[in-house]
């Protein structure tokens, strides 16, 4: 970014050039240094070259009158010229004036600290001297200390030391101040001009300080198209010096293009979806004040689809002088997908998955998703319809329908489900607050357990589960602060010799705690009852269950409760209680997670606290891109006969 100071040029050594005061003033060149963006890390590239044609011959650096300006002298040579040695360098001067930032450049772009570490000869030393000089100086102005005097010298290693010792002694001098601060053509915004012009911070009486300058020049841009206007351009800053005043007139040119609403929605290609269903999906509405962040907000969304490889959006003149109307070009992604998985889990067996998806199947954004399941303990056949951004952003309409065959140690169950539901999302991209699900299942299912004794019983079962979440945490795969609370609510009917209707109610909680920067503290509770039977009436796989990685480690899945038959077969029961604490302790990408936790099931209508399963155990975390893949190992502490002594636990995100 250039900061164009007429009269301020960079001095290419501490000894300014005689003054001719009625020669015009240049330009002063670009300052060198690659100002970040709002919201940008801030790097900084090498400082180009002083360009010649920009020296000027008016009152430039003056220094203050008390302080003569003494010549940059050569470094005494105290030894043979061509012998190599190591150095140190010393800022001196500057402790209360150099911010992080200031010292920061200086260390990537010092031509001594390059070299630092690297024996180096007498002469090279002092070339650097001279470069590092420059650049000080250089420093020094953008932080609006237009009159530093720096002194560079190299002296003999101290006691103690083998290296040579440059310095550099700085006297920073008077730091210039803003005299005016005019942003022209701001007015133009009428009832606008002063909510833009807080916008910029600089103000008169502040120093003339790059940073800030530009920062402020960005932050007017942005606050300029959150505003209302999408054709707004604000130039490059301009400072006029005053060295006899020591201050500086700061001026900057602003075109604000006009104030618009947001127009209608165009597409240059509908094959996927059309501008119809991008409206559906934007946060704004025609006539809505214009809003750059809206506009961002909008391309985010059509990126999350996993429609498209990539989106432009680009406002465009409506043609009436008050709206403007929003193109948007987008690129197709391959929308089908063959996915394959081999897996082994202790209380699974052997299994493979296949699944074929078409994503935009039925336009828009109907998905179709045909899946096969074939195990040891599962056999399964699935279709899935999955609607997205259902007439509204994040709703999902989805439909199934599948058949089963599930072999476990609680039960054995040949099932065939037709489902429904609507549903509010919640993703990594869009993390909601408030997310729900109404849904509908009807499910004919013939079962076998323990409590028939191995004798198959026929269930076709009626449900409308209801679900309703607040999630006040930080992250969905990886909360470190905030909590979360939901609960789950389904009226169920069931048609066997007789009909009897039951509810199942569960409530989940669980809230995150840091302690220090590398430790989380998290803890988690469930509760759930079934009112209105028996839980032998109940058919099996409609009971509660504990055991295993997102219950209580240590266990295996579904083996926790009470245990019935000649095989000590797990039954589930009618109500449930768990329990779990973490310490989730972090080094960099790496963490590890000591966990203990607790649970039981219950026949009764209110769980049995004192017949609590408990199990601990270490996790080890790696934090990738996607969240973070957890490694659970857990054993035991009172198990049960025929529980494992060690269960692993492999899987995406943590635990809660």
């Amino acid at each position: 970014m250039l900061l164009a100071c007429p009269g301020g040029a960079l001095a290419q050594s501490v000894a300014p050039p005689q003054a001719v005061p009625d020669q015009s003033l240049d330009t002063m060149p670009d300052i060198g240094l690659d100002w970040p963006d709002m919201g940008q890390e801030d790097r900084v590239k090498p400082l180009p070259a002083d360009p010649a044609d920009t020296q000027v011959a008016t009152p430039d650096a003056v220094p203050d009158a008390a302080q003569p300006v003494e010549p940059v002298e050569e470094a005494a040579t105290f030894a043979d010229t061509g012998e190599e040695r190591r150095y140190t360098v010393q800022l001196n001067g500057i402790d209360t004036i150099a911010d992080a930032t200031f010292k920061q450049r200086f260390d990537e772009l010092s031509a001594l600290r390059q070299g630092d570490g690297k024996p180096a000869n007498l002469a090279q030393i002092n070339r650097r001297i001279k470069e590092d000089n420059e650049l000080l100086d250089r420093l020094l102005r953008a932080k609006g200390y237009y009159a530093a005097r720096i002194r560079g010298a190299v002296a003999a290693p101290p006691a103690g030391s083998d290296r040579l010792a440059v310095s550099f002694d700085i006297v920073p001098g008077t730091q210039y101040l803003l005299d005016s601060v005019d942003l022209t053509g701001l007015a133009e915004t009428g009832d606008k001009e002063a909510q833009l012009r807080a916008a910029f911070p600089p103000k008169v009486g502040d120093p003339v300080d790059a940073d800030a300058i530009l920062a402020g020049r960005d932050a007017l841009s942005v606050v300029l198209a959150e505003t209302g206007f999408p054709f707004a351009k604000v130039d490059e800053p301009e400072v006029r010096i005053d060295h006899e005043e020591r201050k500086g007139d700061l001026d900057i040119i602003i075109t604000p293009g006009g104030y618009r609403s947001f127009g209608a929605i165009r597409m240059n290609n509908e094959k996927l979806f059309s501008a119809h269903h991008v409206q559906e999906i934007a946060r704004f509405h025609p006539g809505d004040p214009y809003k750059a962040s809206d506009v961002e907000d909008l391309r985010r969304a059509i990126v999350a689809t996993g429609l498209v490889s990539s989106v432009n959006l680009t406002p465009k003149e409506a043609g009436d002088g008050s709206h403007v109307d929003l193109a948007v070009d987008v690129r197709p992604a391959p929308l089908r997908t063959i996915a394959g998985q081999l897996g082994y889990g202790t209380g699974e067996g052997y299994r493979a998955e296949v699944s074929w998806q078409h994503r935009n199947f039925f336009p828009p954004e109907g998905a179709v998703t045909v899946r096969g399941v074939v195990g040891t303990q599962e056999q399964t056949a699935s279709f899935t319809y999955r609607r997205n951004n259902f007439h509204r952003r994040d709703n999902v309409l989805t439909g199934l329908l599948s058949v089963s065959n599930i072999r476990r140690d609680a039960y054995d169950a040949r099932t065939i489900t037709l489902a429904g539901g609507l549903e509010r999302q919640t993703n990594i991209l869009f993390q909601k607050d408030w997310v729900w699900r109404i849904g509908a299942e009807l499910i004919a299912s013939d079962e076998a357990d323990a409590f028939s004794g191995g004798a198959r019983r026929t269930f076709l079962i009626g449900a409308i589960p209801l679900s309703l979440t607040y999630d006040g945490s930080d992250d969905l795969l990886n909360p470190t602060k905030g909590f979360r609370l939901g609960g789950r609510f389904s009226p169920e009917l069931s048609f066997q010799d007789k009909t009897f209707g039951y509810a199942k109610v569960q409530v989940d909680g669980s809230i995150y705690q840091p302690m220090g920067e590398k430790l989380v503290v998290a803890a988690r509770a469930r509760f759930g009852t079934i009112l209105g039977s028996t839980v032998d009436q109940i058919a099996p796989s409609r009971r509660f269950y504990a055991g295993g990685g997102a219950s209580v480690r240590g266990y295996g899945y579904q083996a926790i409760g009470p245990r019935f038959g000649v095989d000590n077969d797990p039954v589930g029961g009618k109500s449930l209680a768990e329990f779990s604490l973490e310490g989730r302790v972090r080094f960099g990408n790496f963490g590890v997670v000591p966990f203990i936790d607790a649970g039981n099931i219950s026949t009764t209508f209110l769980p049995r606290f004192r017949d609590l399963r408990i199990g601990t155990g270490l996790g080890l975390r790696y934090y990738s891109n996607f969240g973070p893949i957890r490694i659970d190992v857990g054993t035991p502490i009172n198990p049960q006969k025929g529980d494992p002594r060690v269960a692993v636990y492999v899987s995406l995100g943590q635990a809660f």
